[in-house]
């Protein structure tokens, strides 16, 4: 026997009294670890409310280090909806990234609104990084998008600003893919600016407003998009600048333009043909100046040679000298006026 020594005397204790306490230390330590491992408040929270999660399931949600309370407090809201939902699936979802909350808000919405939601969509939906609670509200409460100051032009070049708002639905089915609302902002401004565009005055457009709104409206303007389009307003028409006479003004302007470039360019041309010719003018002068002088030596050589007399050699210079004269008389300037008459 064990013996337990004390001031008066000594003690025996049974070895079953020891192995006793060993196992109640253990046991203690067993249900600390159990109550680590197993959340049984939350497990018996599930339980009393009809939602399936077995006790093994919540050690493998420890071991996949998965926090239980994310995965069974949205079991137990779930499943009092009556909409049934594995807890793999929820765990798998969180596991990916999702938002399990979120999810089961847009199950639940949707289930009240009498909407056909599966989990898988409204998992796809949540990991494509869209609010799935959202898209089911919008679903049952349309949103209004009004679009910025949409500029477009009648063909009689007027002007036309319009602004518009657009009554839109989730549709949820093309929300995975589909496109967003900028995409139906730009096709509705697109219808907006081809119903303008196709008004042969832009009184008709003022007139009747409603035409842009049904012409726009039938385009179906909605395909391809996560959107149902349930109205298109036109909230406000103005007129703007006179386009079509602004565009005549710069179109004649350039024309002014181009004119006046050709006109220099062909007053260049002629400045230069003036300068060609007066250079060949002075040319010829040269020529001239030069076959004259050959002549006084022409002259020399044939006095020299007896080819020409001393006589003839004078009446030459007479009718030089004659020809010289008649020359500056037509030159003289008559003052008619200055003469008196007799």
């Amino acid at each position: 026997m064990n013996k337990l020594f004390l001031l008066s005397g000594t003690i025996e204790i049974p070895p079953s009294l020891i192995w006793g306490a060993l196992g109640v230390v253990g046991f203690l330590i067993f249900i600390a670890i159990f109550l680590r491992f197993v959340p049984i408040p939350l497990w018996l929270s599930a339980k009393f409310s009809g939602a399936k999660v077995s006790i093994g399931a919540l050690i493998g949600m420890r071991l996949r280090r998965v926090s239980p309370e994310q995965i069974v407090r949205p079991l137990i809201k779930v499943t009092k909806a009556n909409i049934p939902v594995p807890v793999g699936q929820l765990e798998a979802h969180h596991l990916a990234g999702g938002r399990i909350d979120a999810v089961v808000n847009a199950l639940i919405a949707a289930n009240r609104a009498k909407l056909d939601l599966p989990f898988e969509q409204a998992a796809a939906i949540d990991l494509a990084g869209r609010d799935v609670f959202e898209a089911v509200r919008m679903s049952v409460n349309p949103k209004v998008i009004e679009t910025p100051m949409i500029s477009a032009m009648a063909i009689n070049g007027i002007e036309i600003k319009a602004v518009a708002r657009v009554t839109v639905r989730t549709n949820i089915q093309r929300l995975v893919g589909g496109a967003g609302e900028s995409t139906i902002i730009a096709r509705v401004g697109e219808g907006i600016v081809t119903t303008v565009g196709s008004a042969q005055t832009h009184r008709e457009v003022l007139e009747n407003p409603d035409r842009i709104s049904k012409t726009v409206l039938a385009k179906g303007l909605d395909a391809g998009t996560a959107y149902e389009i349930l109205s298109i307003d036109i909230a406000d028409v103005d007129v703007g600048r006179n386009i079509g006479a602004q565009l005549q003004i710069e179109q004649a302007d350039a024309d002014k333009r181009i004119a006046e470039a050709k006109a220099e360019e062909r007053r260049a041309l002629a400045v230069a043909q003036e300068q060609e010719n007066r250079a060949e003018v002075q040319k010829m002068r040269a020529k001239v100046v030069a076959a004259e002088a050959e002549v006084p030596q022409a002259v020399a050589e044939a006095l020299r040679n007896g080819n020409l007399g001393y006589m003839d050699y004078l009446n030459l210079e007479n009718k030089k000298a004659d020809t010289k004269m008649r020359e500056s008389f037509g030159n003289m300037q008559i003052d008619v006026s200055a003469t008196p008459v007799k």
